[in-house]
């Protein structure tokens, strides 16, 4: 009676340390009273001795289990179930069925280790058991344990509100408001009824030399619904700008660089200008040179590199004062940061002694590997399983449960994680997920290889699937975490805030690739984009509409998905 006591006392305090250390917010369900009550009757030892039964794996869930290979059947109809309780006061075990008979009330899942209640019929929590079932995980984190590469993706327990969405048309009576109520914006040649299905803002830009990655990123952030409506709300006006520039520039007398964030908001006012002729952007190119200085020459560059520059430059001309350049951690220093930019979350857990280290860093991209799947079943025949996994195709799915998947790290002694717990190097599980979604998801494939050993560059040009319509809800931070300790009360991060991720939609729609064409030093960019749902293939100057196939078709090197509540707004004719 005293040692478990004693082991649950170590739990207690161990688990109030871990939680000053964290400084989250723990939102505590109503309380069960019939919980409450076993627990004043002398309950707290039968917690201990199930605490001596529960049975983990490094980054797995808990479940009970008096001996390693025990298997469960109902006492009652001695069947198998999907949900069995092992009572808390006895040694029985019941279905989910024989539950509401037992004379108990109190019983715990044992495949999930989580309290249940007869006369609540529901699951019911206790702080003091799940804190202790959660440093019970943590400690089983051995270097013995099952590798956790092996588990089922976690499990996402978070309920959501599905919309039903129809795209809206406009009817007879509709139609003839509009036609005596607006008037064709100019250099519009087509009659009104072609007019319906071209979209405004669907022009080409004209290649100034080698400029086409340029036109391929610039052509996807013009039609990225929050950076449109930014910049066409003149949210950002360029004359203003220029009057506090140079108000500026004679106080200081000293001569500033350009903003960019003034050259986007005239590219933008030219391309939604109704004039359907290609433009060209000579003065946003000469303005990023000024941003980008090793950058400023007529050869190819990455696509992927632009994007990252051109941001950079918004972010330092926009808003540019201490209060909002503080917020940046939480993206919201200048549009876009506000579009474009979200927050990782590595966990780097020692195999030890289980002591997690838990990092947050703010992103704009996603850069993923291009890996392809791993075979679904083992085949004894060597020439054709090796056969099998050359026609295996990557796929978008695939890389991000990579990006996500748990890997060990410090197989060399110079690549151990130093633990603060053991005082010494050991090796550790890294885990990445996603703490917080932008509003636009960029995800970077990995296509150019670069080894500074064998002083080589390459080219991968293998083909990867894309869906058109991608659920970020399994990586999340949340489900990651709810999958590894399961539907656990207190809050998982150490940011404060376990509802911030519900506070967006985690569905996202495909609006824009970036393709590639070419060897690496003489290559080709092209965009396709999804407006009103028809897909265009801009081509420098060139536009023209193509097929849903055809884009389906196509080698991605940067694809653009929109939160799909945006996306439904942006799919309606302008």
């Amino acid at each position: 009676m005293s040692s478990n006591s004693d082991h649950r006392t170590h739990h207690d305090r161990s688990f109030v340390s871990n939680q000053q250390h964290q400084s989250t917010a723990v939102i505590v369900p109503p309380p069960c009273s019939h919980l409450a009550e076993f627990k004043a009757g002398g309950g707290v030892a039968a917690f201990g001795k199930l605490l001596e039964c529960i049975q983990v794996r490094p980054l797995g869930r808990a479940s009970v289990r008096r001996q390693a290979n025990e298997i469960f059947h109902c006492g009652a109809c001695g069947q198998l179930s999907l949900r069995l309780y092992a009572c808390v006061s006895c040694p029985a075990i019941v279905c989910e069925i024989h539950a509401p008979d037992h004379e108990h009330e109190i019983s715990i899942d044992v495949d999930r280790a989580e309290l249940f209640c007869r006369s609540c019929g529901d699951q019911v929590y206790d702080r003091d058991f799940d804190s202790a079932i959660v440093l019970s995980q943590s400690a089983a984190a051995t270097l013995g344990g099952c590798n956790s590469l092996c588990a089922p993706p976690p499990e996402n327990l978070r309920k959501r509100r599905r919309v039903d969405y129809r795209p809206w048309t406009p009817d007879s009576r509709e139609r003839a408001l509009l036609g005596s109520n607006s008037t064709l914006l100019p250099g519009n040649d087509e009659d009104t009824s072609s007019n319906w299905n071209f979209p405004v803002g669907l022009k080409g830009l004209n290649n100034l030399g080698n400029t086409c990655f340029m036109n391929s990123v610039l052509q996807a952030l013009l039609h990225t619904p929050p950076l449109r409506n930014y910049f066409l709300s003149d949210r950002h006006n360029r004359f203003v700008c220029q009057q506090k520039n140079g108000a500026h520039e004679r106080k200081n007398k000293n001569p500033q660089r350009l903003c960019l964030a003034c050259d986007t908001d005239a590219l933008f006012s030219a391309v939604f200008s109704g004039d359907r002729k290609p433009y060209s952007p000579a003065r946003f190119l000469y303005s990023w040179w000024q941003h980008a200085g090793n950058l400023a020459n007529y050869e190819m560059q990455d696509a992927h590199e632009f994007f990252i520059s051109m941001l950079d430059g918004i972010h330092e001309k926009v808003e540019k004062d201490e209060k909002k350049c503080h917020s940046q951690g939480s993206g919201e220093c200048c549009i876009a940061h506000r579009v474009f930019s979200g927050i990782l979350r590595s966990d780097v857990m020692c195999t030890a002694c289980g002591f997690t280290s838990t990092t947050y860093d703010p992103c704009i991209d996603i850069s993923l590997d291009l890996i392809p799947p791993e075979p679904s079943g083992r085949n004894t025949n060597t020439k054709t399983k090796t056969k099998t996994d050359s026609q295996l195709t990557p796929t978008l799915v695939g890389c991000l449960d990579q990006f996500t998947r748990p890997e060990r790290l410090g197989s060399d002694s110079d690549q151990k994680f130093f633990c603060q717990r053991c005082k010494i190097r050991q090796e550790s599980l890294k885990q990445m997920s996603i703490r917080k979604l932008p509003l636009v998801s960029c995800f970077h494939i990995k296509r150019f290889e670069h080894s500074p050993v064998k002083k080589l560059s390459r080219k991968v040009d293998r083909y990867m699937q894309f869906p058109f319509s991608l659920d970020m809800s399994p990586y999340l931070s949340s489900s990651i975490l709810r999958g590894r300790f399961g539907n656990r009360i207190f809050a998982f991060d150490g940011s404060g805030n376990e509802n911030e991720e519900q506070d967006f939609s985690s569905e996202f729609e495909l609006f824009a690739v970036v393709t590639h064409t070419g060897k690496l030093d003489a290559g080709h960019y092209v965009t396709y984009l999804r407006l009103s749902n028809e897909w265009y293939k801009c081509d420098d100057c060139w536009v023209t509409r193509v097929n849903e196939s055809i884009v389906r078709g196509v080698q991605g090197y940067m694809m653009f998905y929109v939160q799909k509540m945006l996306f439904y707004k942006a799919t309606d004719k302008i």
